[in-house]
């Protein structure tokens, strides 16, 4: 019996032993989190009730705000997740730990429909799922050494894949329960499948390679010139991206809201308004190995595609996405009821771009960060999304008037938001153009 764990890649050019349960235990955390997520705004807005049981939901402006502040938080708790998987416990234990606080949360959802329940039960998933975002991809990342190094993209993208695989089935599957057999049963089975994942990844211990915590090195390295140049350079681009998580994370909230206002029926079968979400996940399996396969490699042909180069391209993308949103919405303030289908062409947009920012910073931020500093720096790409929720949570706050109307009424609110896009990609663009890149990766024994 194995006693102990490996603290190094072993060379290889195999794709290393522990990725298939790091792939298995994500598809099921993502199964939990995005299935959650998906029923979330129609769970405040409509089965929300007070202690003694009686009908307390939210207004759509508060949900809104709500859910973004949610996701702000999910994204921002990444910082206590590296801290202590960089200097205490490593990566895997925080993992482990995190994970049980995170079947937690989803369980509190389950027993209590109140906003105690609520407020409880979204505490403990933001800092479990949260926690454990940064150490997940770059424990990864860890388990490649020089030798097999030229694996580590095609990996990552497997990893993406996984993630909108469990996300799919859960955002056609969990809104369904919603409806059909309340708020206690959709909120239990991404509950049971989060305590599968942290089975999944615990089995396979003795597979994977432990880095070591770094401790005060950790201290040491952030602190130190070449790591604060890195950590300013990378702090530059994240600000940037943050705009498009503002844009991104609006499938679950905006979209959502602007759906209820479509014809349902879609090829013959009437989808739900929170369901028409699963479609970016489809979409991400499609299209991801559609752009490695094909779209990169005609547009390396013709300009040199970078990591930075691609990022800027999926900004661009993405304010043709938020721009085809605003003229559905103008169709739908001019009292037009367009069908739910229209809604796939700006998804087909804004997942083009995610393939080409997120995957594409995903791998760039681990490969761009000194060993003692993985985690770290993954939880700052992840606070670029926590940053983009809490200003489009702020957004709302400002816009929504005492009366209930608001400063951005109907399309002028994703007309909003595209312009800002618009002057985001062109900053980047510029930005990209002064930044070095360089790669740092696990040495061998």
């Amino acid at each position: 019996m194995k006693t102990s764990y490996r603290t190094a890649p072993v060379p290889s050019t195999e794709i290393p032993a522990g990725i298939p349960f790091i792939i298995g235990n994500e598809l099921a955390e993502r199964f939990s989190y995005y299935g959650m997520r998906a029923i979330l705004v129609v769970f405040m807005t409509q089965y929300l009730v007070d202690a003694q049981g009686h009908p307390a939901p939210m207004t759509e402006a508060a949900a809104n705000a709500y859910f973004h502040l949610f996701v702000s938080l999910t994204y921002f708790t990444p910082f206590f997740g590296a801290l202590l998987a960089d200097t205490v416990l490593g990566k895997y234990r925080t993992i482990l730990l995190l994970s049980m606080v995170y079947s937690i949360g989803h369980f509190c959802l389950a027993l209590d429909d109140t906003r105690t329940g609520l407020l409880v039960g979204q505490s403990l998933i933001a800092l479990g799922a949260g926690g454990i975002k940064p150490c997940v991809s770059a424990h990864l990342g860890d388990q490649f050494g020089h030798s097999n190094q030229h694996l580590l993209s095609k990996v990552f993208s497997w990893f993406y894949l996984s993630v909108n695989a469990g996300a799919f089935v859960s955002m056609l599957l969990v809104p369904w329960l919603l409806q059909h057999y309340g708020a206690k049963t959709a909120f239990a089975v991404p509950g049971v499948l989060m305590f599968l994942a942290t089975l999944i990844f615990w089995l396979g211990r003795y597979r994977f390679v432990h880095i070591p915590p770094a401790g005060l090195r950790f201290v040491r390295e952030a602190l130190s010139g070449p790591g604060r140049i890195i950590l300013a350079r990378l702090c530059g681009i994240y600000l940037l991206i943050a705009m498009f998580w503002a844009l991104f994370d609006q499938t679950g909230s905006s979209w959502v809201l602007q759906a209820q206002h479509m014809d349902r029926m879609m090829f013959g079968v009437e989808v739900l308004p929170s369901q028409i979400q699963a479609a970016n996940p489809l979409l991400i399996m499609v299209l991801t190995p559609l752009f490695y396969k094909v779209v990169y490699p005609l547009l390396s042909k013709v300009m040199p595609l970078t990591a930075l180069v691609k990022i800027a391209l999926g900004l661009f993308i993405s304010v043709i996405a938020f721009a085809w949103v605003a003229c559905l919405q103008m169709l739908i303030d001019a009292g037009h009821h367009p069908a739910i289908a229209w809604q796939l062409v700006a998804y087909v947009l804004l997942t083009s771009a995610e393939v080409m920012v997120s995957i594409t910073c995903l791998e760039f931020s681990y490969t761009q960060a000194p060993s003692v500093m993985k985690s770290f720096v993954m939880s700052m790409y992840m606070a670029s999304v926590a940053l983009g929720n809490l200003f489009t949570s702020a957004v709302n706050y400002v816009i929504d008037n005492p009366d209930g109307s608001s400063r951005l009424p109907g399309a002028s609110y994703f007309w909003f938001f595209a312009l800002l896009m618009i002057v985001t990609a062109l900053a980047f663009a510029w930005f990209s153009r002064n930044y070095q890149e360089r790669s740092y990766l696990q040495d061998e024994v």
